[in-house]
């Protein structure tokens, strides 16, 4: 059984910067795609990153491009999101998930697993 387990969140002011981990195990993390996904209150899920099996392609919502990195250590079994000049409008539970692909995806549905989420809050 594939597990997902995020950390990092918090609250911080608008303009910080958290850094948010996910821990994978249960099947081989190298060979999948890996994305993050945020839901703020009272609105759907939505796409914040993704990036390939080995790293080399990354794709970003407009939202968040310029501001957020993803990032993967294999040998760790971790993928990261790096994410500065936070605003208030990035306050949301961010999922991180595994694809069934190698390739980056956009959609929901283009991801099996799940973890619990972790809390980001951007204060003023």
């Amino acid at each position: 059984q594939v597990q997902l387990v995020e950390s990092g969140g918090g609250l911080v002011q608008a303009g910080g910067s958290l850094r948010l981990s996910c821990a994978a195990s249960g099947r081989t993390f190298s060979s999948y795609a890996m994305g993050w996904f945020r839901q703020a209150p009272g609105k759907e899920r939505e796409f914040v990153a993704a990036l390939s099996w080995s790293g080399g392609s990354t794709y970003y919502a407009d939202s968040v491009k310029g501001r957020f990195t993803i990032s993967r250590d294999n040998a760790k079994n971790t993928v990261y999101l790096q994410m500065n000049s936070l605003k208030l409008e990035d306050t949301a539970v961010y999922y991180c998930a595994q694809s069934s692909a190698v390739v980056a995806g956009h959609r929901t549905y283009e991801y099996k697993y799940w973890g619990q989420g972790t809390q980001v809050t951007v204060s003023s």
